[in-house]
């Protein structure tokens, strides 16, 4: 795209297009043959749309957490696959704009990625650690200013498409398996050799098979805060409200579908209100409540991060509480409201070949309740309700 975003407005614009134009026409194949969605990510990352969380004085737009959150939505409502993929980079990126951006090696990297547009992936996943994210068992390895990693993963984010990977690992080999760090890996000093498939239901363009990763480099590309606290004040709240967004993209996209149908409907009769514009009506009440309560928190976030006691407040239990309460209740909602979509729309949205099919739609919803199993979240929140008490 030839027109650079001046601000957000403009780059939402230009992330509406590319989900119309692009997205939209390459999702089918994608879909279908479990690739990567190379045209989309090539029209974002012309559209500068890949920096956008990154601070105006180093390039980027200064993107507040709502603002990504509706730039995830718009995508996803076209192709769940790069709504995720997009939602994953911002997740990643800022975990470096908000835990390393004073440093001197990573602030020249924001500056680099607001130059070459880079698509950061992540591995956060081992074999062995039975999807606790919070746990490693690898450990960075340290010589003389440099550092030599190698972990099992079971899933990587699209690595192999990236042009850069932040990984989980212990500190040390002397440490916990808690105590974690987190590392950029480049693609120049990294080896990554496939060791399981990605043949999924949905999500099929997210291409994250298991991958065993050989990596070296300086030590500046460790972040200096620990992975606990990143965790807790960036990537937990990143994730839950991002994803959040997405999943009510990709809902939204069935319930339009829906509406068109509905609309197709009543100007064949007019005068006569179909019988399932009822149901429409309910489905996006459903769709509405969704959309307030990821925004919502989304502000709350940004409110928060402006605040000189963010850190304490966002490790905070009400808080965890209230962003694993969003998680459970946005991955579960949305595949209700497809399915919603499913019935307004009946044979024409279960074929495959018809233009209002919402197999894609369906398939990639039902993703958000295992993306962190929500009975694992539900578990940890258990706990923390015995020890929390609502002011």
């Amino acid at each position: 795209m030839s027109d650079l975003p001046k601000d957000f407005n403009s780059l939402l614009l230009n992330v509406q297009k590319t989900a119309m134009e692009i997205a939209a026409i390459h999702a089918p194949d994608v879909d279908e043959n479990a690739r990567f969605p190379i045209e989309t990510i090539a029209a974002l990352k012309s559209s500068k749309a890949l920096s956008a969380p990154i601070p105006k004085e180093l390039g980027g737009l200064g993107c507040t957490l709502k603002q990504l959150a509706q730039l995830c939505s718009t995508i996803s409502a076209a192709c769940g696959s790069s709504g995720m993929v997009l939602a994953m980079h911002y997740i990643k990126l800022a975990c470096i704009v908000r835990h390393a951006h004073e440093d001197v090696f990573f602030k020249h990297y924001l500056q680099e990625i607001v130059e070459h547009q880079y698509l950061l992936a992540s591995i956060t996943s081992e074999v062995g650690t039975y999807g606790d994210t919070r746990s490693s068992i690898c450990a960075l390895e340290r010589k003389e200013g440099r550092f030599i990693l190698n972990k099992q993963a079971t899933t990587g984010s699209y690595c192999a498409h990236a042009d850069a990977i932040l990984v989980t690992c212990r500190r040390d080999s002397e440490a916990l398996s808690s105590e974690q760090i987190l590392v950029l890996v480049k693609p120049a000093d990294t080896r990554l050799t496939q060791t399981t498939s990605w043949d999924t239901m949905g999500m099929r363009g997210t291409c994250s098979p298991g991958f065993n990763l050989e990596a070296e480099g300086c030590e500046e590309q460790v972040l200096p805060d620990s992975f606990a606290e990143i965790a807790a004040q960036t990537m937990v709240p990143y994730s839950h409200i991002l994803w959040s967004a997405l999943w009510w993209g990709i809902a939204n996209g069935a319930v339009h579908k829906a509406a068109t149908f509905v609309r197709t409907q009543a100007r064949k009769t007019p005068g006569t209100m179909p019988p399932s514009a009822t149901r429409l009506a309910e489905a996006n009440v459903q769709l509405q409540s969704v959309k307030n309560n990821w925004q919502t928190l989304a502000s709350e976030f940004d409110e928060i991060s402006a605040l000189s006691d963010a850190r304490e407040k966002l490790q905070d239990l009400g808080w965890a509480l209230k962003m694993n309460n969003l998680k459970i209740s946005t991955s579960d909602q949305a595949p209700q409201i497809v399915h919603k979509a499913l019935q307004i729309l009946g044979l024409q949205g279960y074929k495959n070949d018809s233009k209002y099919s919402l197999s894609r739609e369906y398939r990639d919803a039902l993703s958000g309740s295992l993306m962190i199993s929500n009975d694992r979240i539900a578990g940890k929140s258990a706990a923390l309700l015995m020890i929390y008490k609502d002011a």
